[in-house]
């Protein structure tokens, strides 16, 4: 089928096929009067970049504007010096955050015609404009005015029926974040403002109405403003009443005030996920890197979402932020996995561009991966070999932990010091097989049993017993290889457990 021509093109890699990127339509949504014109082209970091060329030349565009992310920035690279290589003559316009600060001795700037830095919802058309009419900017960067909300063409419309039918919907009801925690970009931000309600929803209704089920709201602070809120979640749980939805949010943890609990609760199983920042327990890191939490309040909150919510929580802790230790990490980490989120993404500090984190450089000897994702190597608290471990730590966590694959033996493998039982277990795993990806499941199991029997000295048949009922759901065909010690059949295992159950009804 060919390409419809165009002579402007919207371009990012995005992580996966199912993400979609906003930012490029909002571009296009206020393309003006350049929008039939104007087509979006996303694409996979994993494609090759010649592949992602060829279809991008393909339209012959005059013009090729590219979303550049912390994800995508090196085949993103790779992908502007082949165009510029067969097509000079295209006009190559780059944007975001990854090149929005710090981009002077960036390759991609130097093989960039120009570079829109912020909020480029209207310098993109206007920049086109000029272009395309002869009056050539004489400079090469474009530093963005962030625009009024109310000047702006809504994107929504912009999502296609394929969108809609195979990607996560991105939306937004407000922009911008009132804290300044130094290790976000968001800490730049003066305030966050509020598109208008009504608007707004109108548009949603246009997307629910379409087929849009799995709404991700990309909003720093959702529950800020308690009564947008309110009127938001209202506006879902009325249509909850005949279809399945799905809807992401991140919380501010300790500002979950009643009104906004009695709706909460309200929600059935699987349709509301909240992703909470908790970043660090400890009040001293927090009072370092200007972020404002009452981990009373937080312990609270999450705990009452436990009990009385079915909402899916998805909790985030940083490991290498200035003046923490690892027994600190440790004891946040101990602390938050008694509030029991259903989630716990252990992230390793990242040095974004443009954030204030790095004025504690010098005094904490801060060591950051010169290369992306720019993470911390090192600092004056955590050695290089032991940050190394706590990458491990991170990734089999997300592996094992965050899967759900393992969830009925997690408690049991945690017991009552859950940072050091998987820590043992990381370092373990690690040992053993010099791998942190591309562990097929059936030997993960049999690994995990090993190493709750071996390094965790586990009970061999409490550990064989409560690993083989997350097999039993792992889908796994045939019997379970992680028990060398006992010949007991799956059958004799499940009527053990139900007669236990049963014993302790009675």
């Amino acid at each position: 089928m060919q390409l419809a021509m165009s002579k402007i093109t919207l371009s990012t890699l995005n992580a996966r096929y199912i993400h979609s990127s906003l930012g490029l339509r909002y571009l296009l949504a206020n393309m003006g009067t350049l929008i039939e014109n104007t087509h979006i082209r996303e694409f996979n970091i994993n494609a090759r970049p010649i592949d992602i060329v060829e279809t991008l030349l393909f339209s012959q565009p005059d013009i090729i504007g590219f979303g550049i992310y912390i994800w995508n920035i090196e085949q993103t690279t790779e992908v502007i010096k082949l165009i510029k290589t067969v097509s000079p003559q295209t006009k190559i316009i780059i944007g975001g955050p990854e090149v929005s600060y710090e981009y002077l001795d960036e390759e991609v700037f130097k093989y960039a015609d120009y570079l829109i830095t912020g909020a480029a919802d209207l310098a993109f058309a206007e920049l086109c404009q000029s272009i395309l009419n002869g009056c050539v900017p004489s400079e090469k960067v474009i530093q963005a005015t962030p625009p009024a909300l109310e000047l702006l063409e809504l994107p929504y419309s912009c999502y296609t029926d394929e969108d809609i039918a195979n990607r996560i919907i991105y939306v937004e009801a407000s922009r911008g974040c009132p804290f300044k925690c130094e290790f976000c970009l968001s800490a730049l931000d003066k305030t966050a403002i509020a598109f208008d309600l009504d608007l707004f929803l109108n548009e949603m209704q246009s997307l629910y109405q379409r087929g849009a089920r799995h709404f991700k709201f990309v909003d720093r602070t959702f529950n800020l403003k308690v009564s947008s809120s309110i009127k938001i979640l209202n506006f879902f749980l009325e249509k909850l009443e005949k279809d399945d939805l799905f809807l992401h949010f991140e919380l501010i943890p300790d500002h979950l005030p009643d009104k906004l609990k009695a709706l909460i609760s309200k929600f059935p199983d699987h349709s509301l996920q909240f992703e909470i920042g908790i970043q660090s327990l400890n009040p001293t890191v927090q009072q370092l890197i200007s972020r404002k939490q009452d981990t009373g309040k937080t312990r609270l909150n999450l705990e009452w979402l436990y009990n009385n919510s079915n909402a899916h929580i998805h909790a985030d802790l940083i490991i290498g932020l200035p003046g923490e230790d690892i027994e600190s990490f440790s004891k946040g980490f101990d602390l938050l996995v008694a509030m029991k989120p259903d989630e716990i993404q252990v992230g390793i500090l990242k040095r974004l561009k443009g954030t204030p984190i790095i004025r504690h450089t010098n005094e904490f000897d801060l060591r950051f991966n010169p290369c992306p994702p720019y993470n911390i190597l090192s600092n004056n608290l955590i050695k290089f070999t032991d940050m190394q471990k706590m990458q491990r730590f991170a990734r089999y966590w997300d592996m094992i932990a965050n899967s759900g694959r393992f969830s009925n033996s997690m408690p049991f493998i945690l017991g009552e010091t859950p940072f050091n039982n998987f820590m043992r277990m990381s370092e373990w795993l690690f040992n053993e097989t010099g791998q942190t990806h591309k562990l097929a499941l059936e030997r993960l199991f049999k690994l995990v049993y090993q190493a709750m029997t071996e390094k965790l000295q586990l009970d061999s048949d409490s550990s064989e017993e409560h690993l083989l009922i997350d097999f039993n759901r792992s889908g796994i065909k045939g019997k379970p290889c992680f028990s060398n010690s006992h010949n007991i059949g799956v059958n004799r295992h499940k009527a053990k457990i139900a007669q236990r159950q049963k014993q302790h009804l009675h």
